[in-house]
């Protein structure tokens, strides 16, 4: 059964779906990427709700939720309000959370305020530290052609990362470490859901240099905060590369890696079945704990 509306936040209302079988089990809420994309990509964990019930929410700003135009709405402690809200408004009060790239940041953030209730954490392709990104995307840029790589170095030094030349430099990028398949028709039709003014303000203009207000996110030195069962997941030619995800892992007292050796940063679209198999045996073993 899929229930749909919005929820009043901070500075808004959200649009959420709840696919529920009346199976009993914990729930999961799913954390999408960004600052500023939707859960539109992932609508295809939709069929955890075999198991349980799934709630996909678009974060306010994007997606099917209300823009406001207040830019200091787009701050990292919002969002985690917003994500407590939401808990409340669908009395989630035991949940597991499910957070994709951005959606591991505000799923770490969220967690280190000490909630109660949140069963197990899982960060796909995660980005918790600003800094270990940047670092690591110049290392993916180096394994690309000079020529491309002097396109992206000359425009974000320009402040040229709008034109054509970059957005064709950034497409050779993404074919190679965000997705390695062709985008399915859904993801193309669905541009217009993301909202590039919310990433300017928290990441800034481009991929590779951080230049919003997350710069100096980084809370590596917390995860052992983290006490609940986590499962942190990545794509071996994934932005978060296999080397910082298993760092990340080591430092969260109770967690499981697991790499998903075909895909980049999409392994839930680019791996679907073996992407909600490992979600779905994790969570299971979680359960039955």
């Amino acid at each position: 059964m899929l229930e749909e509306g919005l929820i009043e936040v901070t500075g808004g209302r959200v649009y959420y779906q709840k696919y529920d079988k009346g199976t009993g089990r914990t729930p999961v809420i799913v954390l999408h990427g960004g600052p500023g994309s939707s859960c539109y990509s992932l609508e295809c964990l939709q069929a955890l709700q075999e198991e349980r019930p799934v709630i996909l929410y678009d974060q306010l700003g994007c997606g099917r939720s209300e823009r406001p135009t207040d830019p200091s709405l787009w701050q990292i402690d919002r969002f985690v309000e917003e994500l407590g809200q939401i808990r409340q408004a669908l009395s989630l009060n035991e949940v597991h959370i499910l957070g994709h790239s951005w959606g591991t940041t505000l799923a770490a953030a969220y967690c280190l305020t000490k909630p109660s209730g949140v069963k197990s954490v899982i960060f796909s392709s995660p980005c918790l530290s600003a800094p270990i990104w940047e670092q690591d995307q110049k290392r993916n840029l180096q394994k690309l052609p000079a020529e491309i790589q002097e396109i992206i170095q000359r425009c974000e030094e320009n402040g040229t990362t709008d034109s054509e030349e970059f957005e064709k430099a950034i497409e050779v990028f993404g074919n190679e470490f965000v997705c390695r398949i062709p985008r399915p028709e859904h993801l193309k039709l669905n541009r217009h859901y993301r909202n590039p003014e919310i990433y300017n303000i928290m990441w800034g203009p481009s991929e590779f240099t951080v230049k919003g207000n997350l710069k100096e996110f980084d809370c590596t030195s917390r995860l052992n905060e983290i006490t609940c069962p986590t499962l942190f997941t990545c794509g071996r030619y994934d932005e978060a590369t296999p080397e910082s995800t298993q760092y990340f892992s080591c430092l969260a007292p109770n967690s499981n890696f697991h790499v998903f050796e075909q895909s980049a940063h999409l392994p839930y679209i680019e791996e679907p079945e073996e992407y909600l198999q490992v979600v779905s045996e994790f969570l299971k073993s979680v359960d039955s704990r």
